[in-house]
């Protein structure tokens, strides 16, 4: 059963965004997340906090020798191409180390969100729906309304397929399409074609039939998926 000491769920929904659950316990906190919008909100909090945090971590190249120390550590038998391609990415290394970061502070520090600082900016870290501590995408939105969506990992999509990217504000209008984005590359919008954005709001990344949806709705799998955080002006 969940707690309902504010401090202790706060902790739990950051420990499920690192992925450090178990998987009982961490769909349970899913399905607090998908019906309580406060729930929602600290998962969103911890996303943007764990991001910043990598941002403020120097690169670092593991040694040759970790791998294979960590795979008998972990009584791995088989080194599998997903792993060692994982294992060398150098966002994957930064973002780890944050996770690891972050979860000494859970367990040693009380976590404090206030901030007497105007927010002014947004971000929104895209995930695989389901899953925690997997971002594949970080969408960031200066205050001049201009949007920059990065990619933090390179995925492979068929020739026949087109990634389009949407973003809903408010269920009863629906989404709308921000246009076509290649695997791996950066794609920048003006604030005259994102429009107003609000906390909350929805952005997503779905494969489509080549050369978009031929609705004006998603129509294929979601690749990834997150909301919009403020983010304070330092």
């Amino acid at each position: 059963m969940i707690s309902t000491d504010p401090a202790e769920r706060r902790a739990l929904i950051g420990e499920y965004v690192l992925g450090l659950l178990e998987p009982e316990q961490a769909g349970e906190i899913a399905d607090l997340i998908a019906r309580d919008p406060q729930a929602a909100a600290m998962a969103m909090e911890w996303e943007q906090h764990f991001l910043e945090l990598s941002d403020r971590l120097e690169p670092s190249t593991p040694s040759p020798g970790l791998w294979p120390r960590l795979q008998q550590t972990l009584n791995l038998r088989q080194r599998t191409s997903a792993w060692q391609a994982w294992w060398s990415s150098l966002n994957a290394w930064r973002l780890t180390s944050a996770a690891l970061a972050m979860a000494l502070i859970i367990a040693l520090l009380p976590m404090y969100w206030q901030s007497d600082t105007r927010p002014a900016s947004y971000t929104a870290v895209l995930q695989p729906p389901g899953e925690a501590a997997a971002p594949g995408w970080v969408v960031h939105i200066d205050a001049a309304g201009t949007l920059l969506l990065e990619p933090l990992r390179e995925d492979r999509v068929a020739a026949d397929r087109s990634v389009q990217f949407w973003t809903l504000v408010d269920p009863k209008d629906g989404p709308r399409s921000l246009g076509l984005v290649e695997p791996g590359e950066r794609l920048t919008l003006t604030a005259e074609q994102i429009g107003a954005v609000r906390a909350g709001q929805l952005f997503e990344l779905t494969l489509e039939p080549s050369g978009g949806s031929p609705l004006s709705r998603p129509t294929g799998e979601v690749l990834y998926i997150g909301r919009a955080v403020m983010a304070a002006v330092d």
